[in-house]
């Protein structure tokens, strides 16, 4: 029977059925990673179960010890993590017992692997975020340093990656300022909700011993134990809305690698990056590749596939707690992983890239991208309705471009024939550094708005922690 059920799982699961179940049951491969929380948790919970008087004070400093060195076998690297123990939870506490003896026997006393693995997960997740809004930050500031250096320097700004309306390329590098503001935000949010103890929720019922379970929460930085004991075990909200938060994220990371990439073309040729960010070709020896630049554009793919994939684990699990829930940490590290790597390349880019401002300037100029501001001269000078004034505005644009010039340099005669009304005053909107200099609006591309909000933003984020 073994030999026909071996043939029938057949390829890597040539094996028994009691070996195929270690090795689809088994999480200590990943969940070892949870180790630090895990032994914080378990310490909480001794020294709660000692106040309840449950468990002798005596048992509970022995635990507690044995813990400590438990600890730091792990932070050292020595600690012998055995598969056929299954977990993390069960490897600790079997160490703890070879350390500590009869006492670590009492530690899993009103409590449960549920709320146990709930516990450390969440104070993971927890733990994560506080090095992601760190990351962001630390880019932020990155971004708002070269905006402050390049507040005047033009550049094109684009639609349908067409050259629109000229801007500055610190307005550009501000706007992902303001984004990672809001992915700071989202991560902030989603740390608030995550922030409640699921610890005594035990398997799923709670327990009839006397715990004081704000005890623990408060000792482990909770704002307060979870209410319902099914919600305790089972939810996963917290890791889901993190990977929400580090997909959207990941996201606006990816857009400004996917500019760094076009902007290193040859074609563009608007910024450089040294040899710490880029690479070169085995073949072509004038090669310089953005790598550094595309790997982070990339992470979003596996980022984004980790979000979905816990969306499909948890989506119609009836309460309390399945194995399905195994599956949350794997995508979930990974995920936070590539994020973290994402964000420090990022920030690296950023501080190492240098504009070409020639280059800038000189596409800023192409595509006649100031014939808005010619437009609205017309409305502001002449009073011209905008429609009207965006018709004759057309019109001189084709004008120049069967003539094979940029606007400012069409002749005011020109000019004149589509619209008689025009003067020499119109010279003093078209080139783009007039055009910039003139968005003055709130948020506006003007250098001086772009020196004030880059200033303001260098100051909050040195000062504190501004998120949005």
């Amino acid at each position: 029977m073994t030999s026909e059920s071996n043939k029938m799982w057949g390829g890597r699961f040539a094996m028994s059925p009691a070996e195929i179940m270690e090795e689809i049951n088994a999480s200590i491969g990943f969940d070892k990673a949870l180790a630090p929380q895990d032994i914080r948790g378990s310490k909480a919970h001794a020294a709660m179960l000692a106040d309840a008087g449950i468990i002798t004070q005596a048992d509970a400093d022995a635990i507690i010890a044995g813990l400590d060195k438990v600890a730091a076998e792990v932070a050292a690297g020595t600690f012998d993590w055995k598969r056929a123990l299954e977990d993390v939870h069960m490897n600790v506490e079997s160490r703890l017992k070879e350390i500590a003896g009869t006492p670590a026997g009492r530690l899993h006393t009103a409590r449960s692997r549920n709320d146990q693995v709930a516990t450390d997960f969440r104070l993971w997740v927890r733990d994560q975020i506080d090095g992601i809004d760190a990351a962001l930050k630390s880019l932020q500031l990155a971004l708002a340093k070269k905006a402050e250096a390049h507040a005047a320097t033009v550049m094109p700004g684009f639609t349908h990656l067409q050259p629109a309306q000229p801007v500055t390329f610190g307005h550009h590098l501000l706007a992902y300022v303001e984004m990672f503001a809001r992915d700071r935000g989202r991560f902030a949010d989603a740390r608030k909700r995550l922030n409640e103890s699921p610890l005594g929720s035990a398997a799923l019922a709670g327990t009839s011993f006397p715990i004081d379970r704000h005890k623990t929460a408060a000792d482990l930085g909770f704002d307060r134990p979870m209410s319902n004991s099914l919600d305790g075990v089972s939810d996963r909200d917290f890791a889901l809305e993190t990977l929400a938060a580090a997909t959207i994220a990941a996201v606006h990371l990816s857009r400004l690698a996917e500019e760094i990439v076009i902007w290193m073309t040859p074609q563009f040729g608007f910024i450089t990056l040294t040899d710490k960010f880029t690479t070169g070709s085995s073949i072509m020896p004038q090669k310089r590749n953005p790598d550094a630049a595309e790997l982070s554009r990339a992470k979003v793919g596996r980022i984004a596939g980790a979000f979905q994939s816990l969306v499909m684990v948890m989506k119609g699990l009836p309460l309390a707690y399945s194995k399905d829930m195994q599956e949350d940490k794997e995508v979930t590290f990974d995920a936070i992983a590539s994020l973290k790597l994402a964000l420090a390349a990022m920030a690296g880019m950023v501080g190492d890239l240098e504009p070409v401002p020639e280059r800038m300037r000189a596409a800023a100029g192409r595509g006649f991208s100031t014939a808005t501001d010619l437009a609205d001269w017309l409305v502001r000078e002449l009073k011209m309705p905008f429609r009207d004034a965006h018709h004759v505005t057309g019109t001189i644009v084709k004008l120049a471009e069967t003539q094979g010039c940029d606007l400012e340099a069409l002749p005011l005669e020109a000019m004149q024939r589509v619209e008689p009304r025009i003067t020499q005053d119109i010279y003093s909107v078209l080139s783009v550094e007039n055009s910039v200099k003139s968005r003055t609006s709130h948020g506006g591309t003007a250098p001086q708005n772009v020196l004030k909000m880059a200033q303001g933003w260098l100051a909050c984020l040195e000062l504190g922690s501004k998120t949005g």
